[in-house]
């Protein structure tokens, strides 16, 4: 299993502690293991293993070690004081890789003491571009099942199907619990339930509130520990004032995009989104960019999908559609009005081509060559 992090996070391992993050089960601990391979005396720690426990406590490993990979480290009482006591007191031959979960950045709180020890390296599910030689066949299973490694890679549907639910039951019961001790766990899938039936489409947390029963505030909070969970990421209208975007009404996304439940455009609408973000945080994390994935809406109605913000400035704005390969509308007067960049992907047009300055591109080409 190829992962196209793996030759950037060995050579930031030679310069600081590397934090590996991104959602469950998306193959962080597989990945730190893959990665042990290329040290000679490598140790992998585990917080959730009370053997690994006892060694971390008392920084018990051998002192040859030259890879020390920590896993799900955040869960430790007075963890950033530990990391960087281990961080600032380590022979120069060992390499720290931490990985989580969690969002290891939530964690992170003003005052932070490990400023300037660490590179973040955000894991996402597999997309086109990161898999070698892919084919049509891998599209069309990265937008019905997702591009988490166990679903995309079994044998059969029933296989991925199985696992969906599993993973579902699993982050209900222990990965939201055990974030911020939640006991509503009823209104919190009965959030995530709705949100999964409105991909692609703007989210009223007003709506939600009444559909609940529980105050909008609550409805914001919720939403806020499934993002940091890695399970749902936002996409707000773009404005250069921050604020005034905050308070428009979101889009919702899954990171798994087979928790979908809509059809096929929907499905599609949320592998697009998924992989712009994935290109997203590779420009953040290897280039330092300050990058966002926004969408464009006026009170007019006049809407595109998704623009990639870059610096703050836009740099493209993409239009998905399914089978339509006419040019949106509101693509060519966003493009025309402001001299953009725009791309529109349809999953199957009957060929590419590219209208006054704005191209039409099968989906499968554009999100193959994202990046290269």
């Amino acid at each position: 299993m190829f992962r196209k992090r793996r030759q950037a996070i060995l050579k930031d391992l030679t310069k600081k502690m590397v934090f590996l993050t991104g959602p469950r089960q998306v193959g962080k601990t597989w990945l730190a293991l893959d990665i042990s391979k290329d040290f000679k005396k490598p140790t992998y720690l585990s917080f959730d293993n009370p053997d690994h426990r006892q060694v971390l406590k008392g920084r018990e490993w051998l002192p040859d070690t030259d890879l020390l990979v920590l896993d799900e480290i955040h869960k430790m009482r007075g963890w950033k004081n530990y990391l960087k006591g281990v961080y600032d007191t380590k022979p120069e031959s060992l390499s720290i890789l931490v990985t989580g979960s969690a969002r290891l950045e939530t964690f992170r709180q003003a005052g932070d003491s490990l400023a300037g020890r660490f590179f973040v390296h955000h894991l996402m599910p597999f997309c086109l571009n990161e898999l070698p030689n892919s084919t049509l066949e891998d599209q069309q299973k990265l937008i019905e099942c997702g591009g988490f490694p166990e679903p995309f890679l079994a044998p059969n549907q029933e296989e991925a199907s199985r696992w969906q639910s599993l993973y579902f039951d699993s982050l209900m019961r222990e990965e939201i619990f055990e974030f911020q001790r939640i006991f509503e766990l009823k209104a919190i899938r009965l959030i995530l339930e709705r949100l999964q039936r409105n991909v692609g489409s703007p989210v009223s947390y007003q709506s939600l509130a009444e559909d609940v029963q529980i105050s909008p505030q609550t409805v914001k909070r919720y939403i806020q520990i499934l993002e940091d969970l890695y399970i749902i990421f936002r996409v707000i209208p773009y404005s250069q004032n921050i604020a005034r975007s905050l308070l428009k009404e979101p889009k919702i996304y899954f990171y798994n995009t087979g928790f979908v439940v809509g059809d096929i455009g929907a499905h599609l609408e949320n592998f697009v989104a998924v992989s712009l973000l994935t290109h997203l945080f590779e420009k953040s994390d290897l280039l330092g960019d300050k990058t966002q994935l926004a969408n464009l809406r006026t009170k007019e109605k006049k809407e595109v999908d998704f623009c990639l913000v870059v610096g703050n400035k836009i740099k493209e704005l993409i239009e998905c559609k399914l089978t339509d390969d006419q040019l949106a509308p509101s693509l060519r007067y966003f493009c025309n009005k402001y001299h953009l960049k725009g791309t529109q992907l349809v999953k199957t047009p009957r060929i590419e081509k590219q209208v006054e300055s704005i191209q039409i591109r099968a989906s499968f080409h554009y999100l193959k060559g994202l990046g290269s």
